[in-house]
């Protein structure tokens, strides 16, 4: 019987069953390991929290916000900030016992310190789309982040290409007119 393998295909090349079985548990691994993968677990984990971080985020900024990006900033900030549910829940009381409907009406009634903190860093996160300020921080919202939206028409974000974020696909404007020499 002829052996299954081919007589050029070096050993190394050699794709065999268990070496398929091995790369595809280290790639599916790898994918549950990611930052992003893990982020929206932990979403899911605390799924009251994203929904009381949504909650106040519409309290403290008049936009239309993302549930998805949402979830994610909560994920993320619950990992940096363990006392974000117990915050988020007493700044909500503080709004309704003011009646809130916009931040004006319960801002000045946070009382200074790690609640006032917690709002401004809920606030900080939705204008620049990170939770924390290093090299490192992962972006939760790009063309997104509200401190384009007011100049959205008039001021493009920083990126490399061509047409705009996220058009690396766009067809590149045709050059005008070149001189003949």
């Amino acid at each position: 019987m002829a052996h299954p393998s081919r007589d050029d295909c070096p050993e190394e090349f050699s794709l065999t069953r268990r070496k398929l079985m091995v790369g595809g548990a280290l790639f599916v691994g790898g994918v549950l390991l990611s930052p992003e993968v893990s982020a929206q677990t932990l979403g899911a984990a605390a799924p009251e929290v994203s929904t009381s971080f949504m909650e106040v985020s519409s309290l403290l900024i008049d936009h239309h916000l993302d549930a998805q990006i949402g979830s994610r900033m909560a994920a993320a900030m619950l990992r940096l900030h363990p006392t974000l549910a117990q915050d988020i829940g007493a700044i909500i009381e503080i709004a309704k016992k003011k009646n809130a409907r916009i931040v004006e009406d319960f801002f000045a009634d946070i009382p200074e310190g790690n609640l006032k903190d917690t709002a401004l860093a809920i606030i900080s996160a939705w204008y620049t789309g990170v939770v924390e300020n290093s090299s490192t921080a992962e972006v939760f919202a790009f063309e997104t982040a509200l401190m384009y939206q007011p100049t959205h028409d008039v001021m493009t974000i920083p990126t490399y290409a061509i047409s705009g974020p996220n058009g690396w696909n766009a067809q590149a404007p045709p050059l005008g007119n070149m001189p003949a020499f």
